[in-house]
């Protein structure tokens, strides 16, 4: 996690599930995040149309597109047909873990910019399918902010945030700690685990 918004909401997030695999939508006080509201935004999942719905968004959110997104499709955001969102929504909201995600962002006059998507479970009456708290950030503000809405949205990165210590266990290894899902796989020295990369 890059942006202070995510690490922040993440913070609230774990902190609120104490020990769950993930806290109740009605457990979220937005006194508490008070300052996280404007990049926040609360999906509403339906698995078997494999859709999730907008059911509320901050006004930085709704500034980045232009428009009000209560009851928008989320897949509509990324405005192209060919883009599929749902296996974020799947992987939150069926094997309950937080993901965050670069996108590219893109305007019809063709300027750009890059956010960062997070994207956690929570239970709804009792269901971990039914709700995903998530927050869309830039990583530095666009001048064109609110004047020229984003009609485009490309996954550039995607980390599944997992749980690093397992039920049971004392303590994390680094094998339970996050990898970026588009890295190449990990070979194992010792107790260590060398990703393949350039020289810096």
């Amino acid at each position: 996690m890059k942006h202070p918004t995510s690490r922040m909401l993440h913070s609230y997030w774990d902190r609120l599930r104490r020990g769950r695999a993930a806290p109740e939508r009605s457990e979220i006080e937005p006194g508490e995040i008070r300052n996280l509201l404007a990049d926040s935004m609360i999906l509403e999942v339906d698995v078997p149309r494999r859709a999730a719905t907008v059911r509320l968004a901050g006004t930085h959110v709704c500034a980045l597109f232009g428009r009000e997104l209560k009851g928008r499709a989320f897949a509509d955001l990324w405005g192209a047909p060919e883009a599929d969102p749902w296996r974020l929504i799947e992987t939150v909201a069926l094997d309950t873990l937080g993901i965050v995600a670069g996108l590219r962002a893109s305007t019809a006059e063709g300027t750009v910019a890059d956010l960062e998507l997070i994207l956690l479970p929570l239970r709804h009456q009792g269901q971990t399918q039914a709700r995903i708290l998530g927050a869309l950030s830039p990583h530095c503000v666009p001048s064109w902010l609110g004047l020229r809405p984003v009609v485009r949205l490309q996954a550039t990165s995607l980390r599944v945030l997992q749980d690093p210590v397992a039920a049971g266990d004392a303590a994390a290894t680094l094998e339970d700690l996050p990898v970026p899902a588009n890295d190449a796989a990990p070979l194992r020295r010792g107790h260590l685990l060398v990703h393949p990369g350039g020289r810096t």
